[in-house]
């Protein structure tokens, strides 16, 4: 199998697992991603997902041999890693270790959040290949970095590294090699023990709202807030904080 998983604590964690092509992704990679993706939206105990590399290594992004075999790497409506144009609609987290190139590092892109190790490197190298990258990196890495440093690393193809990426606010947290998993599993329980149904209008509103017109932004929260402020664990929230003791979230 390509691609791995486990599940613990409402995490459901994603590996990569082709370390000799680099985690590169092939159609079946594509595919097994496409279908995680899917369980983590359908399984109400499961809160947040994580996707990382096996090997050291994040991903080198598209399988140029399986590319060159005629194979079509991307699928249909959800392109590069089943993942790219259609993020799941809950959190997920990139466990970055070793290097996320090119389509890796758009998949890296993809994601909601980013943890990495201090060896981990950045880059989209396809304009020193006569290239361009076509999955999404030249339109999220502007509204993630200052454009301009964006756009210097889109005309140079240089690398940086995880310290800069942190320092431009494209990592969450940062990490000794080899500790991206473990940080990535920190961050992802601080978010499952939050209230379902309240992650999951933050997440849609932190994401679309720049999208929102101007004349509908109040309406458009509003149609987020009331399902989330007239539902149970908003209550249970509020009961547990006054009675000093943890929440039990139902979702609903």
């Amino acid at each position: 199998m390509s691609v791995h998983l486990d599940t613990e604590g409402g995490i459901l964690t994603v590996t990569i697992d082709r370390p000799a092509r680099r985690n590169a992704i092939d159609r079946a990679t594509s595919a097994a991603i496409a279908a995680a993706m899917d369980r983590l939206d359908a399984e109400d105990d499961l809160r947040v997902g994580i996707l990382t590399g096996a090997g050291g290594q994040f991903s080198a992004g598209m399988d140029l041999k399986a590319f060159l075999a005629g194979e079509r790497v991307e699928l249909p409506g959800r392109g590069l890693a089943g993942l790219i144009r259609t993020p799941p609609e809950k959190p997920l987290i990139a466990a970055v270790e070793g290097n996320a190139l090119a389509g890796g590092f758009e998949i890296a892109l993809a994601c909601d959040l980013i943890v990495a190790a201090r060896s981990a490197r950045f880059g989209l190298p396809e304009a020193r290949r006569g290239l361009i990258a076509g999955s999404g990196g030249l339109v999220r890495l502007p509204q993630r970095i200052p454009p301009q440093i964006a756009m210097e690393l889109g005309l140079t193809g240089r690398m940086m590294d995880a310290e800069e990426a942190e320092r431009w606010g494209l990592v969450n947290r940062l990490t000794e090699k080899g500790g991206a998993l473990d940080g990535a599993r920190a961050l992802a329980a601080e978010i499952a023990s939050n209230a379902p149904l309240s992650v999951a209008a933050t997440k849609r509103m932190v994401s679309q709202s720049p999208r929102w017109p101007e004349e509908s932004v109040w309406d458009r929260q509003d149609a987020e807030l009331e399902p989330v402020i007239n539902s149970e664990d908003a209550r249970e929230g509020a009961a547990s904080f006054t009675e000093k003791r943890e929440p039990v979230w139902k979702g609903r």
